[in-house]
């Protein structure tokens, strides 16, 4: 096989047909290419630093040198491209040393660019942000080995080598490790304790129950973090001892023992004797607080959602009638023509669109049902354009429809609360959750026989749960410096009336005897010797043993010292309180006040930022307003129990900031 070296653009050298009184200069390709004759009437070009060869000559069938330009140009060439050997464009010169005014230079769109020609290909970051992507999205782990994702990524980077299922799995479960790490140092560092919430997840394809245990804490930055800890896979979700184990294996997996503070459930899945377990292993976590009192019986949003959901059955035909108009108009162009002509001619100053609702989402059924009532008139008038319509609600039940809405804005505005996008503090709930008690109990004694019926169900319901609930939301109000113990006070008199003096009674009272816990749990230990008698005494130095023989009172001393200084910690609560509340501002950051004063109330402000991080809500903030639990996706249910757990806290973890890629970043193979 022939090799020659080039001297025209688009021709192969030793070309006798072609005349030699005109012979163009050669082009950069030719710099980095050889030809070779492979056979009569076939020519290749051959890069001579990869050495792979190119289609040039194909009988009379010329390629020229385009693809040449771009294997070299574009960083396809791994030799080219590692050495950067790659030169800009430069015109031949003349033998008197001027640029020729002959030579044809590349066209603009093959010059390379910084970016492209600096380009240097990692195959372990690759295969790590594949690995993200597959965490973040919920795609399968067998995707890396469809044919369609084969071939893209081909296209796309030759160089990289493909990964099968185990080794993408492998690379997932680095990330895991290693953002769990991260977590580890955050949580063995803070100062404070970790709340729990408990919620649990089924599957329609597998008899499992899955417990999402998520930890809500205040790092020593005064940063609420929400994250969660373990997915545990229940073979027997309904045993009585079931929901312990989860807990303890979370507490021993994050080597959370001894800081405990709450632990936060629901009934829709958790029993009274689940809940009943759960408190006496509380008391057994935690004796230091409350004697392991603190375990919050009712999730915040699925309970505003049953109350929503309930409301809208009590008026189930109406809401019938109500989303059959509204998907009449919006099934059809030419209907929603009409109407919305028909509006223009009505002058409705309505801005709202109309929208179908997802019944799995009570707050779209909400928003469908405002919208409609807003156009009333448009369809109460739209019948004498469209005879075709004839769901038309009638005066009294868009009067019905109306005033459901104004109790479905009650639960609304309390719920999306949870959909900030930073997570809410445990102060925020007080004032929706007295707003909806006072307004629910009026409304059951309405005249209105409709709004009478359509509330005292709902009251009854809410009613039980204010009871449950309401010494933690007011504990966490008067966290609040601008609220303090004065919005209690205003809302339990407005709320008890005549006997609002008890109720508020009970909330100081807690109040202070928490604040005692913290101080007992702030006081060093106490230290003892064994005496040679195989007694127990106090360790006093030889300058203590000498006092005491002076006087014998050096213990009087220590009893009124202790005094003295447990009267001094017990006075930042009382102090605290008896201090102007802040303005009240819309804004207002209360972690970052919290942060500021912490030297000022150091046993305060532990208190504060254990209260404060206590979750009232068992659900993601996409789940809120959901009308039925959450099951596990089919594919995810035959996943084994470690992958699942895996797949899912790394995608939570990364959301908030993964740590730095490295090379030497944990793998396993499987």
């Amino acid at each position: 096989m022939a090799m020659n070296t080039p001297t025209d653009d688009n021709q192969p050298p030793g070309s006798e047909q072609q005349s030699n009184k005109r012979r163009r200069k050669k082009s950069i390709v030719w710099e980095h290419f050889t030809i070779e004759t492979v056979d009569a009437g076939c020519t290749r070009a051959c890069c001579k630093q990869c050495k792979k060869s190119f289609a040039y000559i194909t009988g009379s069938k010329l390629a020229g040198t385009s693809h040449l330009k771009r294997h070299i140009a574009l960083g396809i060439c791994p030799v080219s491209r590692q050495k950067n050997q790659l030169s800009p464009y430069t015109p031949a010169l003349k033998t008197d040393g001027s640029a020729s005014t002959t030579t044809i230079p590349p066209r603009k769109r093959y010059k390379t660019t910084p970016v492209l020609a600096n380009f240097s290909f990692d195959q372990d970051r690759s295969t790590h942000d594949i690995a993200k992507m597959i965490i973040l999205h919920e795609y399968p782990l067998d995707m890396v080995e469809h044919p369609g994702f084969v071939d893209f990524v081909r296209a796309l980077q030759p160089q990289f080598n493909m990964v099968n299922v185990n080794t993408i799995l492998g690379e997932c479960v680095g990330v895991y490790l290693r953002e769990k790490q991260s977590l580890l140092n955050v949580l063995g560092g803070i100062a404070g304790h970790v709340n729990l919430s408990l919620d649990l997840w089924t599957s329609d394809q597998v008899d499992l129950g899955y417990v999402f245990l998520t930890g809500h804490f205040i790092d020593n930055n005064w940063t609420l973090h929400r994250r969660i800890l373990n997915v545990v896979t229940l073979s027997f979700p309904d045993t009585e001892v079931a929901f312990n184990q989860a807990v303890v294996a979370c507490l021993t997996d994050w080597d959370l023992d001894g800081k405990l503070f709450t632990i936060t459930l629901d009934p829709s899945f958790a029993s009274e004797t689940v809940r009943r377990n759960l408190n006496g292993l509380l008391s057994i976590k935690n004796p230091h607080i409350l004697n392991g009192q603190l375990l919050i019986g009712n999730c915040y949003a699925r309970v505003l959602s049953r109350l929503a959901q309930d409301a809208i059955r009590s008026t189930t035909e109406i809401i019938k009638k109500v989303r059959d108009s509204v998907k009449y108009v919006k099934t059809l162009e030419v209907h929603e023509e009409k109407f919305v002509e028909l509006k223009q001619q009505l002058q409705v100053p309505s801005t709202k669109s109309l929208v179908i609702d997802d019944q799995t989402k009570w707050n779209t059924t909400y928003h469908m049902l405002v919208a409609a009532s807003e156009l009333k008139e448009v369809f109460s008038c739209l019948d004498t354009s469209d005879p075709n319509y004839k769901e038309t609600p009638s005066m009294d039940e868009w009067k019905q429809v109306e005033t459901l809405c104004i109790y479905l804005k009650l639960f609304f505005d309390a719920a999306n609360i949870l959909t900030a996008p930073k997570y809410p503090t445990a102060n925020a709930f007080f004032h929706e959750v007295w707003k909806i008690q006072i307004e629910l109990t009026q409304a059951a004694m309405s005249p209105d026989m409709f709004i009478s019926n359509l509330t005292k169900p709902l009251q009854e319901m809410f009613d039980k749960y204010w009871k449950d609930s309401s010494l933690v939301f007011a504990i966490a109000v008067v966290m609040d410096p601008r609220f303090k113990m004065k919005l209690v006070e205003f809302s339990f008199t407005r709320m008890y009336g005549e006997v609002a003096d008890m109720w508020i009674k009970i909330v100081d009272e807690g109040l202070h005897e928490l604040f005692l816990e913290y101080i007992v749990l702030s006081l060093p230990p106490p230290t003892f010797v064994v005496g040679g008698n195989g007694g127990v005494k106090s360790e006093l130095s030889q300058e203590d043993s000498l006092l005491c023989a002076g006087d014998g009172l050096v213990d009087f001393d220590v009893y009124i010292s202790e005094i003295m200084s447990n009267q001094e910690m017990k006075s930042e609560l009382d102090q605290y309180l008896e201090e102007s509340l802040l303005p009240r501002v819309q804004d207002f950051d209360i972690l970052g006040w919290w942060k500021l004063n912490q030297q000022k109330y150091p046993t305060l402000s532990k208190m504060a930022a254990d209260i404060l991080s206590i979750p009232v809500c068992t659900v993601a903030k996409d789940s809120v307003f959901d009308t039925q639990s959450k099951k596990m996706d089919s594919y995810r249910s035959l996943l084994r129990p470690v992958t699942l757990e895996t797949l899912i806290c790394a995608k939570d973890w990364l959301q908030y900031g993964s740590s730095e890629f490295s090379n030497a970043i944990v793998k396993m193979e499987f």
